[in-house]
């Protein structure tokens, strides 16, 4: 059994990605996730990879563009306001076809808000917060552990549907300290494969050598008809990977629920909490997390209302965004109670256990 280590969620991250083939990476510093920033900065020259501390948040992302052209794996970070200035590239990246990981370690907004952990972008995330019609892959962790391990599964759905990913993240997953278990590095043999599966589409130098090739990357069409017949096609590759990429965690979830919780994230680990107090108490409720919040696990959601659940309770640090998706998967059939804070503070178990009982 490999040996744990005890690490802060940024710097887990980080090494996962490092472990999972990522030799470039590019961003500008904010809080809180500029832990993230300082491990990469440390440690990619020492394993033969490129950082580079743009001099912007738009430079960044940009950067990632070019660099996942060349068919390599390639990450960046921010936290909320950082991610917003990212938004325009982020479409750039979906509308050409390029895998990229992008971690959003969230804090308090809107605007600068504060640095305390939140989920005020689950709307930017998953409904698309830039121009266009796309989308992003979206995981949603809920430990140390569960944030380095979307490291390596993040870089393979990038590459599986050439789709940036994004990991919604939080300030207090990114600052909090839990024993990690890490996969081996990937070897010299299983790092050259990673590139030479993306030589049918990817750029390469001006060479001579075998499967060097000249790739036209682009995602401007002047055409409407071009257009059209490309976003269709983008539009094809997102219901596949709605069919085939979902997914959730069912915590405690039985014929005997009278109440369903729906949370991810940091609001899904203070929840279990409650769930687990109210257990002991003689209480029977059940939760959905999801762990992808897109595609987003609506069948899971409408599955288990069972005739005996007389509500779904939602719990998010926000004002109320998932429970939209959950209002949608509930289809109007029990009543969905919203239960929120916002401003990076975080709600107790016991406010959630009263939201749970009251009737």
């Amino acid at each position: 059994m490999a040996e744990k280590v005890l690490m802060k969620g940024n710097e887990a991250v980080a090494e996962a990605a490092i472990r999972a083939g990522c030799r470039l990476y590019f961003a500008y510093p904010i809080t809180p996730q500029s832990e993230l920033i300082e491990y990469m900065a440390k440690i990619l020259p020492k394993v033969e990879g490129i950082f580079v501390q743009a001099e912007s948040e738009v430079a960044a992302i940009n950067m990632v563009y070019g660099a996942s052209g060349t068919g390599r794996r390639v990450m960046t970070s921010s936290s909320s306001p950082g991610i917003s200035l990212k938004m325009e590239g982020i479409s750039y990246l979906a509308g050409a076809n390029l895998p990229a990981v992008i971690i959003n370690v969230q804090r308090g907004g809107p605007g600068l808000g504060d640095i305390q952990p939140a989920q005020g972008d689950y709307f930017q995330a998953t409904k698309g917060g830039g121009h266009g019609d796309y989308r992003l892959i979206v995981l949603a962790p809920s430990t140390v552990q569960e944030f380095a391990d979307m490291a390596d599964l993040a870089f393979d759905l990038g590459d599986k549907y050439r789709n940036p990913v994004m990991i919604l993240s939080d300030g207090l997953l990114g600052q909090m300290m839990e024993p990690v278990e890490f996969k081996p590095y990937k070897t010299e043999d299983e790092l050259k494969q990673l590139d030479e599966q993306h030589f049918d589409w990817c750029m390469y130098p001006n060479e001579d050598e075998p499967n060097h090739h000249h790739h036209e990357i682009n995602s401007l069409e002047i055409d409407p008809l071009v257009l059209e017949q490309h976003v269709i096609k983008l539009g094809k590759k997102y219901d596949l990977i709605e069919k085939n990429e979902k997914r959730f965690e069912e915590y405690n979830i039985s014929d005997e629920n009278d109440v369903v919780v729906v949370a991810f994230g940091t609001a899904a680990r203070i929840a279990k909490s409650a769930i687990d107090e109210l257990q002991d108490a003689g209480k029977s409720v059940g939760m959905i997390r999801p762990i992808t919040v897109w595609p987003y696990p609506y069948e899971a959601i409408k599955n288990v209302l069972h005739d005996r659940v007389k509500k779904v309770v939602v719990c998010e640090l926000n004002l109320g965004q998932m429970v939209e998706d959950v209002k949608l998967a509930v289809n109007g059939k029990i009543p969905v109670e919203f239960l929120g804070k916002v401003g990076g503070i975080l709600f107790t178990p016991d406010e959630i256990k009263t939201k749970i009982l009251d009737k």
